[in-house]
């Protein structure tokens, strides 16, 4: 298949808790071209979830087999649970011509985009620290201690956020939404999008407190 029928690789980050998947759930319901690549892990499903739809849920012993056969295009260990991106299937997705949204940390993001330059990557951004605690705490996962954890992570990933091409921050749902619309249709294009000023200035003060 010819280099302009395949689809176009974008990746989406953001600290936990920041909405990213609520965002990708929304632009994957709202348009027909995109596909989700669906990440294998070793943590439990939590409710709701279904395996092959959220993520292919697997046991350490399978995973380590897929690792040791070269099968992920990138796999990270995150809180205790290992991640990867099954690199056949995202590439099957992407040579039927879609557009394949890739959810992944800035680990992730830095060896996929070795292999794949071309690819649009977006990092979502809380409108603060607080408000980020606070969506940790009313999302009633995890407990006090992963919680600070999670929040500690945060900071450190917040730091990476000059390595994407846009910054998107989550503080209305809707606009956030719209924006990320915008940079995919943008990127599609091949056009670049002019980036928000108080995105990069509010990512620079995140990323250094």
């Amino acid at each position: 298949m010819s280099k302009s029928t395949r689809g176009k690789l974008f990746i989406i980050a953001a600290p936990s808790g920041g909405g990213k998947t609520s965002l990708v759930n929304a632009m994957l319901a709202a348009d027909p071209r995109l596909a989700l690549s669906v990440s294998h892990t070793t943590r439990k499903p939590r409710p709701g979830e279904e395996d092959g739809r959220q993520y292919h849920f697997v046991n350490q012993e399978l995973f380590r087999k897929l690792v040791e056969n070269g099968e992920f295009l990138e796999h990270a260990l995150v809180f205790g649970n290992y991640y990867g991106t099954h690199a056949g299937a995202l590439n099957r997705q992407l040579g039927q011509g879609l557009d394949v949204i890739l959810e992944i940390d800035w680990q992730g993001a830095t060896q996929v985009k070795k292999i794949f330059p071309d690819c649009c990557s977006v990092f979502i951004l809380p409108p603060s620290l607080e408000v980020l605690q606070q969506r940790l705490t009313r999302r009633a996962q995890d407990s006090r201690k992963v919680i600070a954890r999670r929040m500690s992570d945060a900071r450190a990933e917040l730091s990476h956020w000059q390595e994407f091409d846009y910054l998107v921050v989550n503080e209305e749902f809707e606009q956030a939404l719209s924006e990320l619309k915008t940079i995919i249709e943008c990127a599609r294009s091949d056009q670049d999008c002019k980036q928000d000023e108080h995105a990069l200035l509010l990512a620079e003060r995140l990323g250094s407190g």
